[in-house]
């Protein structure tokens, strides 16, 4: 497991951008983060489950989240205008951004994979990572010290068989990662790191391995030290970096 141990007030006044905010990983994240003091924009397409998040996040004292549902499979250019508007005027600017969301689609040989499916894919987890990047950097150059944190996978560093789309999309993510941090390394006080989780006890990775005992898997919350030290201070000067969580 990433070896850090983060201070309770490591956020304090950050506000952080969380995609995939109402479950597994991206819960997670965006209840530690709230808990070491940031005010947390919890995003993703289920209002149900970002409100529960909301909920617990409130209900244990920490600074007051947003609940922003915004569906990354459907969203058109306006709609990431719209967003980073909202943000500005809410909030002024962005110290964070986690790009959690993702979805793994079917796990099947290339020759069998078909265009619908590998289209939707790099749609969720490429596009709309790339849209809002781009429209969101803006808000998180006016930080005194922005992170943007990538979603990766080892299929993602190394290619595997019948990983496709997945595999695919996660290649491109620590493309998107390096090319953001070569642009604004000495230049913007941002800085642009991934993360590979690795297996971690979450549905999605159920899904992509049915037959594992989930339970050999750290829980979300266990692997949650990465995430604090690449969003908080400790890393600044770091960028450009690919991390394991474990």
């Amino acid at each position: 497991m990433f070896d850090y141990t983060a201070r309770p007030e490591l956020l304090k006044d950050r506000v952080i951008l969380v995609t995939g905010a109402g479950r597994g990983i991206g819960a997670a994240a965006a209840k530690t983060y709230a808990a070491h003091g940031a005010t947390v924009l919890l995003l993703g397409k289920t209002e149900a489950n970002l409100t529960q998040v909301y909920d617990e996040i409130e209900a244990a004292g920490h600074p007051q989240p947003a609940v922003i549902p915004f569906n990354l499979e459907t969203a058109l250019p306006h709609q990431y205008d719209e967003l980073a508007a909202m943000i500005e005027t809410e909030f002024g600017h962005l110290d964070g951004l986690l790009h959690n969301a993702s979805i793994i689609g079917p796990r099947t040989p290339i020759e069998q994979l078909s265009g619908e499916n590998f289209m939707r894919v790099m749609q969720i987890n490429v596009n709309a990572m790339f849209m809002l990047t781009s429209t969101l950097l803006p808000l998180l150059k006016l930080s005194q010290d922005a992170s943007v944190v990538f979603t990766s996978s080892s299929v993602g560093r190394k290619g595997r068989a019948y990983w496709g789309a997945y595999g695919v999309s996660k290649f491109a993510t620590e493309g998107l990662m390096q090319t953001l941090a070569d642009e604004v390394e000495g230049v913007a006080p941002v800085r642009s790191n991934s993360i590979n989780p690795g297996g971690t006890r979450t549905s999605m990775r159920a899904q992509a391995y049915p037959g594992e005992n989930p339970l050999n898997n750290p829980t979300p919350e266990e692997i949650m030290p990465v995430y604090l030290y690449l969003m908080g201070p400790d890393s600044t000067g770091v960028n450009g970096q690919a991390f394991n969580a474990q």
